[in-house]
C-alpha cells in the first residue's frame, strides 16, 4: 500500500476502532498529533507504534512543536522557547545564536523521534512585521537575513537528528493582521515586494535542502484571486519553476476559515492538489475528513509519494540512551540559558501596530 494523501488527525490518546478503519483507507497517508492525543511519553510511543504498525510503508506522523505557545507535548518533554527568543540572542550575538539554535532544534527532534514522531512543523520562515498576532514571537525575527541564519541554523539542528525541515508559511504571512484560522487574510503587495523581503527565507533554504514546505491561507490579489495553497501560481510558477522547490508541500489545515475560499471540504481539497499540494491535512472535523477521503479513493501520484517517504524520521536513539547525550545536554543547557536571559530581560515598550 502507498501513503495517501490525505493526513488526519485523533480524537484521543488511543486508537478507537473507527480511527483504524480511516488510517487503513489508501487515501491516508499521515496523521497530525494535537494536545489532546498526549499524557506521557510512554502512552505517546504506545500510540505511535500501534499507528506504525497499520500500514507499510508507515503512516507519516506529524505534530507542531515548535517552541513557546505553538508546542503540544509539554511535560516529559523539554520546554523549548519560542523563536522569537532566539531572535533577540541573534541581535546581540549572531554566533551565539545559531549555535543555540542548532542545539535547541536538535533537541526537540531527536525527543519527538525517540517516542515514534516523524517531523514538527517548522521552522516558521514569516517576517515577524508586528502586524500578525498568530506569527509574532513564532518568528526569528523582522529582518530576511537574520531570520535566513537562525532557519537554516534549525534546519541544520533537526537533519543532525533525522528529521526533515518544514518550511512555512509561504510565501510569507507577516505582512497581514488577520488570522487565517478564524478569517481570510490579504496582502496586497506585489511579487517584487515579496522577493525582495518574505521570500528570502524559503529561497534560502530551498537552495540548502529544505525538505517540505507548509503554503499560507493568504490571498495575495495582485498576483493571484486564490489562497497561495490553492494556487497554481505560487505553489507551481513560483515555488517549484521560480524556487526550484522539490520537496513535499503540505496544505494548510482545511478546516481554517481561509480555507473557506476553496469552496466546500471536498473542492478544497480537489482544488489543493490541482495547485500542486502533496499532502493535505484535515483537522477536528472528522466528518470532513471522511468526506474528502472517500473523495480520493483512487488518488495517486507516484512523484509525491517519493517525497512523502522522505518524510520518515531517520533517527536512530532510543528514549533509555537520550538523556546520555552531550547533544541532548548540550540543548537542555541552552534552554536554560535562553530562559535565563529572558527572565532578565527588561521590558521592550514597542510601538508595532497590533491586530
Amino acid at each position: 500500500m502507498s501513503l495517501g494523501p490525505i493526513m488526519v488527525d485523533l480524537a484521543g490518546t488511543q486508537l478507537a476502532p473507527e480511527d483504524r478503519d480511516l488510517l487503513c483507507h489508501p487515501a491516508v497517508g499521515g496523521v497530525i498529533l494535537f494536545a489532546r492525543n498526549y499524557c506521557d511519553p510512554t502512552q505517546l510511543m504506545e500510540l505511535t507504534a500501534a499507528i506504525h504498525a497499520l500500514r507499510e510503508p508507515r503512516l507519516l506522523i506529524g505534530v507542531d512543536q515548535e517552541g513557546g505557545r505553538v508546542q503540544r507535548f509539554r511535560e516529559g518533554f523539554t520546554r523549548l522557547p519560542p523563536a522569537g527568543c532566539l531572535g533577540a540572542l541573534y541581535a546581540q550575538d549572531p554566533c551565539r545564536a545559531c549555535a543555540a539554535c542548532t542545539a535547541v532544534a536538535w533537541l526537540m527532534a531527536a525527543e519527538l523521534q525517540v517516542v515514534g514522531v516523524d517531523f514538527s512543523f517548522a521552522p516558521v520562515l514569516d517576517l515577524d512585521r508586528g502586524l500578525c498576532q498568530v506569527i509574532g514571537d513564532r518568528g526569528f525575527g523582522s529582518g530576511a537575513e537574520q531570520v535566513c541564519a537562525l532557519a537554516s541554523a534549525w534546519a541544520a539542528g533537526v537533519r543532525l537528528a533525522g528529521m526533515a525541515a518544514v518550511g512555512k508559511h509561504f510565501p510569507g504571512h507577516g505582512g497581514v493582521a488577520a488570522d487565517s484560522h478564524t478569517q481570510l487574510p490579504r496582502d496586497e503587495r506585489d511579487l517584487a515586494d515579496l522577493l525582495a523581503a518574505d521570500l528570502v527565507p524559503f529561497r534560502r533554504l530551498i537552495e540548502h535542502g529544505l525538505e517540505a514546505v507548509m503554503p499560507a491561507h493568504v490571498v495575495y490579489p495582485r498576483l493571484a484571486p486564490e489562497p497561495a495553497g490553492f494556487s497554481p501560481f505560487w505553489l507551481q510558477q513560483v515555488l517549484r519553476e521560480r524556487l526550484g522547490f522539490a520537496g513535499v508541500i503540505f496544505s494548510d489545515d482545511l478546516n481554517m476559515a481561509a480555507a473557506g475560499a476553496g469552496g466546500d471540504y471536498v473542492e478544497r481539497a480537489q482544488v489543493a492538489t490541482r495547485a500542486g499540494c502533496d499532502m493535505l491535512l484535515i483537522c477536528n472535523n472528522r466528518p470532513a475528513a471522511d468526506a474528502i477521503v472517500a473523495a480520493f479513493q483512487d488518488q495517486t501520484d507516484p512523484t509525491a509519494q517519493l517525497r512523502l517517504r522522505r518524510m520518515h524520521g531517520r533517527g536512530r536513539l532510543t528514549r533509555e540512551r537520550l538523556h546520555e547525550q552531550p547533544r541532548w545536554q548540550e540543548g537542555v543547557h541552552q534552554v536554560a540559558r535562553l530562559e535565563d536571559r529572558s527572565r532578565l530581560a527588561p521590558p521592550v515598550l514597542s510601538s508595532r501596530r497590533r491586530s
